[in-house]
């Protein structure tokens, strides 16, 4: 998938826990854990607002996209 969550890269550069930041944000620390690995289908507007409140940062520092060229065009057989 062409988009990655960069989490762990996040908390790491600002020197905060995870547990401590699923707390700030109103999340459990095994939703926090799932959303860090990139296993959720989604994030609402708000839980990314007060992420990126807590972390001091935008949410391009937070979520990427890398253009993958196989998933835009299927391959035909």
């Amino acid at each position: 998938m062409p988009v990655r969550i960069n989490l762990d890269v996040v908390l790491a550069q600002r020197g905060v826990s995870a547990r401590d930041v699923a707390s700030k944000i109103g999340l459990s620390e095994t939703q926090f854990s799932l959303l860090r690995r990139g296993k959720v289908r989604g994030v609402r507007f708000e839980t990314l607002s007060k992420l990126c409140f807590v972390l001091e940062c935008s949410p391009g520092a937070i979520i990427d996209y890398e253009v993958d060229e196989a998933d835009m065009y299927p391959r035909e057989d």
